[in-house]
């Protein structure tokens, strides 16, 4: 009875693990939201991470989180450390590529809960009088990642936070006096 409960547990793990493997490697999560005014108001708001406070959903999720900055204050070259509760985790993230009114690319490290890497990049497209914001998250996930996929709706729990950033920066974007685009 024993070998025949063993047996079983080996079945059911080679099973799991075969399902895991082949659960897909990249993963991208993209959200968008049009927003009143000039792609170079929404744009300011994304290439200086001093100005994330006011619209980044994880700020409301951990106010005292210890935030730190370095390198230039915005543009290609800054940085934005984090270390907050188990909400926000902690991390890194460094504008690797700015262009004024047209988009910004990040490098996201995180460290915990758990390491990982991923790119983000948000992306300004004028719409006459208004800019569609389009904030993009991908990177590839490791045995780990692809067996909390599993379980976790990952691109509804972090693409809803998008949703949040996104209409947080939409408030900030219009009550300000609107940049020209150059």
């Amino acid at each position: 009875m024993f070998k025949k409960i063993l047996i079983g547990l080996l079945v059911v793990i080679l099973v799991f693990i075969l399902v895991v493997a082949l659960q897909p490697t990249d993963f991208s999560v993209k959200r968008s939201l049009s927003m009143a005014g000039p792609a170079a108001t929404a744009f300011e708001q994304v290439n200086d991470f001093h100005r994330w406070e006011s619209w980044s959903p994880w700020v409301k999720l951990d106010p005292k989180a210890k935030l730190t900055f370095d390198g230039p204050t915005e543009g290609v070259g800054a940085k934005f450390q984090w270390a907050g509760n188990s909400d926000v985790g902690a991390g890194q993230m460094t504008i690797k590529e700015s262009k004024p009114s047209e988009q910004v690319r990040i490098d996201l490290d995180f460290t915990e809960p758990m390491a990982g890497k991923c790119e983000t990049l948000f992306t300004f497209q004028p719409e006459g009088e208004k800019t569609l914001v389009t904030w993009t998250m991908s990177g590839k996930n490791n045995f780990l990642g692809k067996a909390m996929s599993l379980f976790v709706d990952c691109d509804k729990m972090v693409g809803d936070q998008f949703v949040v950033g996104l209409e947080n920066m939409k408030k900030v974007v219009e009550k300000q006096p609107q940049v020209l685009s150059e």
